[in-house]
């Protein structure tokens, strides 16, 4: 099963929770701090970081899509 990472942008207030809960995962454009997403399909050894950073999003602006 594949895992991906999906971002609604307009959705993005640059919180930055993703970030700090999945470095390896996710970053902040410098202009907005709106997410960025460095692994869209994150490897196992990211998966349970990048299922945190989803869940602790306050805008709601990240999903997992699992395939």
């Amino acid at each position: 099963m594949v895992t991906r990472i999906e971002l609604d942008e307009p959705k993005c207030i640059a919180a930055g929770q993703c970030v700090m809960t999945a470095p390896d995962v996710f970053d902040q454009r410098d202009e907005d701090g709106v997410a960025i997403i460095l692994e869209p399909t994150p490897g196992p050894e990211h998966l349970d970081a990048a299922r945190d950073a989803v869940a602790v999003c306050p805008a709601a602006a990240l999903q997992l899509i699992e395939m």
